[in-house]
Order: C-alpha cells, then structure tokens, then sequence
C-alpha cells in the first residue's frame, strides 16, 4: 500500500481512512501487507517506537542525488509500515500545505516520494501488487513501466491505482518535468502532457495495470463531462481495466456501543446514550442545551466539492426552522470565513470549530440527530456511513457513494435510510432539510428510522474480498 495518508499515523480526510482500515482488514484476511507512507514531522514527534534499519536510499532528481532514510514502525502491531524520511520535503507542520494554498514544491517532494517507494520495493521484495493512492503515488506506475533499468527487479511486480478523487491530479507545469528523469517521448498528448502541463494522475491512469475508484456510481460518473474533470476519455479508454469498489467503516473504529471518544456509549436497542452525547456536543460547541431541538452536523474538507456554496445559499431559511448546526472541518479560506462570519451572526444556533479533532469527529457522529453531505461531487463519502452507524440520520446529495448507500425515506412504507436530494441548488438543499425535520417530530417514524440506519452494515469485508479477487486476478495476468 503505498499512500501520502494512513490513518492513524497521518490523516486529512477519508484516504488516510480507507489505506489504514483496508490494510488492516486484508492483513487479517490472511494476506501480507505493507505500506510505504511519508515520515512527516507529526510522525516523527508522536511515534515513540521507530526503528531505524539500514536501508538509506539515493533517489535521483533532475541530474542530482537526493538521499533519503528508511524508518520501520506498524499500524496496531499488525501492519508493518516503512516510512521514508527525507526532512527537506516531510519535516513540516502540514501534510500538503496550508490554509493559504499548497507548498510550492509539492511536486518535487511526490516524485521523490514515489521514486522513494520503487526503491523500497526492491530492496524488500517480492511484491506480487504495488497499489497505489490518488496523485501522490500516480507516478509509481509510469516509472516502473518507463524506467526499468532504474528498478529492474520489480519488473514482474503489478500495480493497481485508486483514484479517490479526480478533481485532485497533480497538475504540474512543464517546469517540473526534468524531476521526473523520463524521456521526453512521454511528454505528449498520450501520455502525461495535458493541456500545457504535466498530468501525474494521467499518467498513472495510462500505466497502471488496472484502475479502482471509490464506489460503482462514482466509477460511471468519472466516464462523463460532468465528473471526469478533463481525463474522461482517458478513463474510457481504460474501462475494461476500471473497477468500483466501495469503501468500507472499520466498525472497531466506528461504533457507537465501544467508541471511547463519546460522553456515553450506546446502542440501537438502548438509545438513550446518545441523549447524553447530544447534550455534550452541544455544551463543546456553546449551544442552548435542548434535548428537543435538532441537531445537525457537519465533519467536512472545507472546499467547494463539499456543498458550502449551496449552504450558504440555503442559510438565511435554515436559520428560520427550529435547528442547530455544528461543523468541524478545515480547507479554504473563503470558507473558514464563511462559515466564521455565520456562527458569529448565529451563536444559538451555529457552532464552528476550524481544525481536524478526531475525538470530536466522533462525537459530532454521536452527539447529532442528523448529518449533512451536500456535497457537489462525493467519490465515496464515509461520514454518512458513520452516521447510520451512529443513528445519526443522512441528508445528502444523490451522487457518487452517497447515492449508492443511503435510501431515500419512504413515508408510505417507512424503508430507506436517510434523505438524499438530486438537484446542486440551495433551494434542494433546504427541502430535504425540512423533509428531514418533518420525520424527527415524528418520534415513532424516526426510531424506525434510526432502527433502519444502524442495522445497515458497510463492513471492510465484502469490499477487501472485491479487491483480493483483484490482486489475484492481476497476479494471474502475464506482464505486459
């Protein structure tokens, strides 16, 4: 598993999620794995168990030698993680910029990276599967296709790429290109040129054995104009070699009876645990304490694939219903002050904390009745997964995962899991709010509900069985 993410070691959002629980999950399917991940600086400080070995590399980067170190530590003691350490790049407070923007040099940090990574797998081979995560790690396929005299002995290695979200590629202009040391053959249309610039994700699409995305609709969606972002007719080129798989909850993590991050645990035969984490959500982020009014959450990226434009449109008539909101999240600017200058505007019934608190993430999941995804795009979504763990109940946009796992509420025959919406407009937004609201005073309706959503069960195994059946496959096929 080669990842810029592991939870719990660094994490910004769901990748690092889905590489720690999906490792974790194949280990104990019986499958050996490994994951190669950044030494960051906040691994550096916080992990007291690092064993150094005598593994240091020489990785080169446009006509010149960049040395790194490779350090051995492990996920639970179960999943055994090489961490390469090169403190020019890593030693730094975020992992890939600011509030302000990316670092200026996130290219040439991902190709050490991933040069790094072939190194790793030669030394500590064999492999049978490189898989490989989003841009970061995109250029892992390229190089050990296009540079075998660099790294011949993994030539019989495969590589699988996952694509957890496309609008994010790695984008480079063509300045950046002599870091990559390929030959300038492919630095055309076919390959990694796009548009005037150097397109890692691209690259990785064109070279990798085979391609997953995050759920089946976000892997049709990503074929289309609206959602491809410019490489769907390279994604169509490779559809035969493209597989949606949707992303799994770690319920060790993600449960409400064990959770040891909220006020009280509870269950779906005994709710009234969550009374108590409603009240302590609601005293974190300075709101009335009203058992009877209800709560709605946010644990979001603060950017624009995630609905904030549309919420801000629907603002003005959310404040008019009887609700509460609480967002936990960083991202933008434009954001942050958005939502700074709505809770400044609306302190009984806005609460905002700016930052990433996995403790609290928990307790939003625990504390809320419902939960809001109004998301643009949403390759998979694992919050609203969360929340019918916690039977906190979804409102979200019909797309990607969040149209493949939640169940519009049927009023006549009381199925479904949750409220979805298909139109990208304020005005849809506010409408399955109220849709929401209207069940949550209905207090029989809404325990069927709840009782609908936490007796649903996105568990990691049926979704690591699809991918072992993928190793396998690829394993089988003879190298090109």
């Amino acid at each position: 598993m080669i990842s810029s993410e592991v939870f719990p070691l660094a994490r910004t959002g769901g990748l690092g999620d889905v590489v720690g629980a999906l490792s974790r999950i194949l280990v104990r399917l019986g499958t050996e794995v490994t994951v190669v991940l950044p030494a960051y600086q906040t691994i550096l400080e916080s992990q007291a168990h690092l064993e150094e070995i005598p593994m240091a590399i020489e990785v080169p980067m446009a006509g010149r030698s960049t040395r790194g170190m490779i350090f051995r530590t492990s996920i639970g003691g179960e999943v055994p993680v090489y961490l390469v350490r090169a403190d020019r790049y890593f030693l730094r407070k975020e992992l890939y910029g600011t509030s302000q923007g990316d670092y200026p040099d996130n290219a040439e940090r991902f190709v050490f990276f991933s040069k790094a990574v072939l190194h790793v797998a030669q030394r500590t081979g064999p492999w049978d599967v490189i898989h490989c995560h989003d841009w970061e790690t995109a250029l892992t396929p390229v190089l050990k296709k296009t540079r075998p005299d660099l790294w011949p002995e993994i030539h019989s290695f495969r590589t699988l790429l996952t694509l957890h979200n496309l609008a994010y590629q790695g984008n480079f202009p063509f300045s950046s290109w002599p870091l990559l040391n390929l030959d300038t053959q492919y630095l055309t249309p076919r390959h990694l040129e796009f548009y005037g610039n150097v397109n890692w994700l691209k690259g990785g699409i064109l070279f990798a054995d085979a391609i997953t995305t995050v759920s089946k609709k976000y892997a049709l969606e990503i074929m289309t104009p609206e959602y491809g972002c410019g490489l769907e007719g390279v994604i169509r080129d490779r559809e035969k070699d493209l597989y949606g798989i949707l992303n799994g909850v770690d319920y060790l993590e993600w449960n409400p009876k064990i959770d040891p991050h909220i006020k009280k645990n509870y269950e779906a035969a005994d709710l009234r645990g969550k009374e108590s984490c409603k009240k302590d959500l609601q005293e974190i982020y300075s709101l009335p304490p009203d058992a009877t009014v209800p709560l709605i959450g946010i644990v979001s990226r603060l950017a624009h694939q995630k609905g904030l434009d549309i919420l801000a449109d629907a603002i003005e008539e959310l404040m008019r219903l009887d609700l509460q909101l609480v967002v936990l999240g960083t991202g933008e600017q434009r954001y942050h002050e958005l939502l700074a200058s709505l809770a400044a505007r609306y302190p009984q019934k806005i609460g905002l904390k700016i930052g990433f608190d996995n403790a609290l993430a928990h307790k939003v999941e625990a504390g809320c009745d419902l939960f809001l995804m109004p998301s643009k795009y949403e390759p998979c979504g694992l919050n609203q997964i969360y929340s019918l763990a916690y039977g906190t109940i979804p409102i979200v946009r019909a797309t990607g995962g969040l149209d493949d796992t939640i169940e519009d509420y049927n009023p006549s025959t009381g199925a479904g899991n949750g409220f979805k919406f298909a139109d990208y407009s304020g005005a849809a937004l506010l409408a399955a709010v109220k849709r929401a609201l209207s069940v949550y005073f209905r207090k029989k309706a809404l325990h069927q509900l709840i009782a609908n959503a936490m007796a649903c069960d996105f568990s990691w195994e049926k979704s690591a069985a699809e991918y072992l059946a993928l190793y396998r496959k690829l394993v089988e096929t003879p190298v090109g």
